[in-house]
């Protein structure tokens, strides 16, 4: 408990003094888990995120898979997703227009859980086939014409740490702790030009209501390389909720 609490306290205070742009969002995302046989279930999640300062829909993201349970350590997944993202441009007359460009991934993942003291620690390992939508301006239109091609790889860590010290965990008050980093592999010119794309770091209290249901709520900090020098440091409330039946 003590690392990782260090580890996002080194974190945060590099992310909000480096120089970058810094923007506050809301995230609202549901994690769902729908048992179909022995070893196989379906996955399905679908977040909404804001814009800077609450305004607009910045994204809409919704991703249906396929798991199959290997063992009780090692689960497997394959999956589509389909982003639609608010694109901002400057058109005519320096006006500004806005409009929103879709992407469509195909993403395969692993995800290892062990025991780490009264709680566990899940690994999860996932390639992204992105589509991204080569999008511009028509007047005061934004348009979609084709797509580039892009993969990504992501490492995320979790832990959920009982509040009561209960094991198993089935119901109660719970510290949500994980981090997720991002790299670009392949041809980088289709996104920001380099390997490292972004870390996400986050801290959430939260409430297991069943073994079936948990809800929380805490601070996610986005840290997105963008092109060139360009660093943007996103401060994001979020509210989760997961579901397994």
């Amino acid at each position: 408990m003590k690392y990782w609490l260090l580890f996002f306290a080194l974190f945060f205070s590099f992310a909000n003094s480096a120089f970058s742009q810094k923007i506050n969002t809301a995230w609202v995302g549901s994690f769902n888990s729908f048992t179909i046989g022995k070893k196989t279930s379906i996955h399905f999640d679908a977040q909404w995120r804001s814009d800077d300062d609450f305004r607009h829909m910045q994204t809409l993201l919704i991703r249906p898979g396929i798991n199959y349970k290997a063992n009780d350590r090692l689960l497997a997944t394959a999956g589509y997703a389909y982003i639609s993202n608010r694109r901002l441009f400057t058109g005519d007359a320096d006006q500004v227009v806005t409009g929103y460009s879709p992407e469509h991934r195909i993403w395969e993942q692993l995800i290892y859980t062990h025991p780490l003291a009264k709680t566990s620690l899940a690994h999860r390992f996932r390639l992204e086939q992105r589509f991204i939508s080569k999008t511009y301006t028509e007047g005061d239109k934004v348009v979609n014409d084709g797509n580039v091609y892009a993969n990504r790889f992501r490492y995320f860590l979790r832990t959920v740490i009982p509040i009561n010290g209960q094991k198993p965990f089935v119901k109660g008050v719970f510290t949500a702790l994980q981090n997720e980093v991002m790299f670009n592999i392949g041809n980088n010119s289709h996104v920001n030009g380099r390997s490292f794309d972004q870390n996400r770091a986050y801290l959430a209290l939260g409430y297991r209501v069943s073994k079936e249901f948990d809800i929380e709520a805490g601070y996610l900090n986005q840290y997105v390389k963008g092109r060139n020098d360009a660093f943007t440091n996103n401060h994001v409330t979020q509210l989760a909720f997961y579901c397994r039946f």
